[in-house]
């Protein structure tokens, strides 16, 4: 596990432009995938674009520290 957010930015620093599976806590017992492409990291966030017809909306932004954190799981296609 990372120990760090910068650690965390640059990993997915490297992976800009790949496809990526974010696997959300959405409350109890549930969990929520989105399948999109990485598209920028932020100092603080990342955003996804979203696959445009299984999404309701296009981009979504997560924190850093939800992965620190364990909230969300990156996977890397």
């Amino acid at each position: 596990m990372p120990i760090s957010l910068s650690v965390i930015k640059n990993k997915l620093d490297n992976h800009i432009g790949q496809p990526i599976l974010v696997t959300a806590q959405a409350g109890r017992r549930k969990v929520t995938e989105r399948h999109g492409i990485l598209r920028e990291t932020y100092p603080a966030v990342f955003v996804v674009e979203l696959d445009g017809e299984s999404a309701k909306f296009e981009r979504v932004s997560y924190s850093y520290t939800d992965i620190l954190t364990q909230n969300i799981a990156v996977d890397f296609e």
